[in-house]
C-alpha cells in the first residue's frame, strides 16, 4: 500500500529499475562449433592449448577455458562447410603466454597458416615477423609498405599474432603475451558500424576499444562503403579490407569485424563449422520480450537444451545467437 503514496517519478524509477535488473547485460557463454569428430577435435586443443579442461554442457563434449568460456562441440554426420568467406563468423581466437614460442610449436607440427604479406605471395608465420603495423592500424596498404620499406624498418619480433589450421578445416588464431584463454571470435559484417550499434543497442554489448568514428554511429550514418585499399599482412594473398571496422564485447570476450569481403551478402551461420555464439542471461523470458519488442529476428522461440532454457535470434549479417538462461 504504501507505494500508492510514493511520487511518480520514484515509481518509474522503481519500475525501470526492475525491468534493468531483469534485462542485465548478457554474458559470453560458448561459442558452438559443428565437427564431424568432437573426441578428435577437443584432444586437438588440449594439446595445443593445455590450460584449457575437457568437459560436458547438457550432454554435449565441450572445451574449458581458463575463464570458464567454453567451445561446444555439436556432432554432424559429415564435415561441416567451414568457407571462411561465407558467413559472419571468420575464426576465433585464443591468448597465449608466449606467442613467439608457440609460433615455433605449431611450425614444428605443420599447423600454420600462411599470413600474406604482400599481394606477391611472400608470407610469414606471425604478425611481428614483418613491419610494424602503423598506430591504430592492424595492417599496412601498398603504399605504407613502400613507406616502411624506404624507412627500412624492421620487424619487431616480439609477442605478435598468427593462425593455425585446426579440426574440421577451422581457423585458429593465436595471440600474446598473456594468460591463455578463450579471447574473442572474429567476424565479417555487412555494415560493420551498423552492427556494432545493433549489438549494443538490442544486447547491451561493450563498443569495441580504439579508434571510434568523430561524430556518434547512428542508424542514419552507420552505412559506410568498403575502404577501397587492403592491407597486409594478411590471410589472403590479396589483402584484407579493414575499414570500416567495428566490434563489441562481452565480458572479457572480444566480437571483432571488419567488413564483408566479397560481392556477396554473407550467408546464415547455422549448419557451418562456425554455427552460433551462445550469451547467458539471467531471466529469459525478459530478454525475450525486450527483443521481440525491439523488432529482433527470431530463429527459435523458446526451447530447452538438457536442464536449460534457450531462444535463437539473429544478428545483423545473419549470425546465429543463442541467449541461454543461467550460467
Amino acid at each position: 500500500m504504501r507505494a500508492k503514496h510514493l511520487p511518480l517519478a520514484a515509481l518509474l524509477w522503481v519500475t525501470l529499475s526492475g525491468a534493468a535488473d531483469q534485462t542485465a547485460a548478457p554474458h559470453f557463454h560458448h561459442l558452438a562449433l559443428n565437427s564431424a569428430d568432437p573426441d578428435a577435435a577437443i584432444a586437438f586443443y588440449l594439446k595445443q592449448f593445455p590450460s584449457a579442461a575437457r568437459t560436458d554442457w547438457e550432454g554435449m563434449p565441450a572445451l574449458m577455458s581458463p575463464t570458464h568460456v567454453m567451445i561446444v562441440f555439436q556432432k554432424v554426420a559429415a564435415p561441416p562447410p567451414a568457407d571462411p568467406d561465407i558467413t559472419a563468423y571468420w575464426h576465433f581466437g585464443w591468448t597465449v603466454a608466449d606467442s613467439r614460442k608457440s609460433l615455433e610449436v605449431f611450425r614444428a607440427q605443420n599447423f600454420l597458416v600462411p599470413f600474406y604479406t604482400d599481394e606477391q605471395g611472400d608470407y610469414v608465420g606471425i604478425s611481428s615477423d614483418t613491419y610494424p603495423y602503423p598506430p591504430g592500424v592492424p595492417g599496412r596498404t601498398k603504399a605504407q609498405i613502400a613507406e616502411a620499406r624506404a624507412q627500412n624498418l624492421e620487424p619487431r619480433r616480439i609477442s605478435g599474432n598468427g593462425y593455425i589450421f585446426g579440426p574440421d578445416r577451422a581457423i585458429v588464431e593465436f595471440t600474446g603475451n598473456a594468460p591463455e584463454r578463450f579471447d574473442h571470435v572474429h567476424m565479417w559484417q555487412d555494415d560493420p558500424l551498423c552492427a556494432q550499434l545493433w549489438y549494443v543497442s538490442h544486447l547491451q554489448a561493450t563498443p569495441r576499444r580504439g579508434p571510434m568514428p568523430s561524430v556518434p554511429i547512428t542508424g542514419e550514418n552507420c552505412r559506410t562503403p568498403r575502404g577501397t585499399d587492403p592491407s597486409w599482412p594478411s590471410l589472403k594473398q590479396k589483402g584484407t579490407y579493414r575499414f570500416p571496422t567495428g566490434g563489441v564485447s562481452f565480458d572479457d570476450v572480444a566480437m571483432n569485424w571488419y567488413m564483408n569481403q566479397t560481392g556477396r551478402p554473407l550467408a546464415p551461420t547455422i549448419g557451418h563449422l562456425m554455427d552460433h555464439v551462445s550469451l547467458s542471461v539471467s531471466d529469459l523470458d525478459a530478454w525475450t520480450a525486450k527483443l521481440k519488442g525491439e523488432g529482433v529476428v527470431f530463429l527459435r522461440q523458446p526451447y530447452r537444451i538438457g536442464a536449460t532454457r534457450a531462444v535463437m535470434i539473429e544478428g545483423p549479417s545473419h549470425e546465429a545467437i543463442e541467449l541461454i538462461e543461467g550460467g
